[in-house]
């Protein structure tokens, strides 16, 4: 049910240092800024991040994965990995070598060198933190005929989000969800050493995780790891957006087909992120917040930049 993945929201304490960041670093673009609608926050279940700005970046391949940075000025106890929920995102590169060298002394901290997490060798990445706290992968598929899954190339040196890191203390509730509420096939769990995973919960590095694979139809990926039970768990009556990775966007063909519970109505959102499609959110079993987007609605001409629309 789910087709594709086409947004990643995070919070961020200053816009104007994520997008200079993001735009020197990594090559994103900016293709809309504004403020959150009342319709669209309370669509999330945060109507208190009504009027509050937004800004949209796009990868330099022009491929239609978006991240969101939504200014959230609270001070928060945010780690990645030590809450329940999204807590990674995995980004697709063409040299994960030389772009760890040029992220040196940058607002990305590198916390792990490059290196090939398969014995195939045919997958390459490191790890660094983002300007908001934000956990990156960033990832070269060498050979994608090599891998299990169905996973795409990177068209410009910094390119598209292809794979969201979900993480909670119940795996069959997790597993069960996407499978049965949303109708992606789910495999696994395998046994796998997460080392920043390790590293979060002061556990040994050598610690074998549970880690299994929901597969959408294109080329994207949903990694679900079983966490400790000590892991923070999401306080979903704030009417606020989760602190950090707050929550991600998947199309879908038609929203009548849903049958998890929305949070509120379908609405119509006019932004560029959305072009005059319907979008309504629900919560998963780790009390992750899932965007849905139709599909099937006609697209609108794109907005202005600096279009307040939403």
């Amino acid at each position: 049910m789910l087709e594709t993945l086409l947004m990643v929201t995070v919070l961020s304490q200053n816009l104007e240092k994520t997008e200079s960041a993001y735009e020197q670093y990594l090559g994103y673009e900016l293709v809309e800024r504004g403020k959150i609608s009342e319709p669209l926050a309370k669509s999330w279940g945060a109507k208190n991040v009504a009027g509050r700005n937004y800004l949209v970046m796009q990868p330099e391949s022009n491929k239609q994965v978006f991240l969101r940075f939504i200014e959230d000025k609270h001070k928060t106890d945010y780690k990645p990995m030590r809450q329940e929920g999204w807590n990674a995102i995995e980004i697709l590169v063409q040299n994960p070598d030389l772009l760890a060298e040029q992220l040196k002394d940058s607002p990305f901290k590198l916390i792990r060198p490059p290196r090939f997490l398969t014995k195939k060798r045919n997958i390459l990445a490191f790890q660094a933190q983002g300007p908001n706290n934000e956990l990156l992968y960033f990832t070269r598929v060498i050979d994608p005929a090599k891998s299990s899954f169905n996973l795409g190339v990177a068209d410009s040196f910094v390119d598209n989000v292809f794979i969201m890191v979900l993480g909670g203390t119940n795996m069959a509730g997790m597993k069960g969800f996407y499978r049965e509420q949303l109708k992606v096939p789910v495999s696994g769990p395998y046994p796998y050493r997460i080392g920043v995973l390790s590293e979060a919960y002061n556990l040994p590095e050598e610690t074998i995780h549970s880690l299994a694979i929901a597969e959408l139809k294109e080329q994207f990926l949903i990694e679900i790891d079983q966490y400790p039970d000590n892991a923070k768990t999401i306080d979903i009556n704030t009417d606020e957006l989760p602190a950090g990775i707050a929550m991600v966007s998947f199309g879908v063909k038609n929203l009548n087909q849903i049958t998890a519970p929305f949070i509120s109505p379908p609405t119509t959102q006019k932004s560029n992120a959305y072009q005059g499609r319907r979008s309504a959110s629900i919560r998963g079993a780790a009390g992750e917040l899932i965007e849905l987007v139709e599909m099937s609605a006609p697209l609108f001409p794109a907005l202005p930049i600096d279009s307040v629309k939403n």
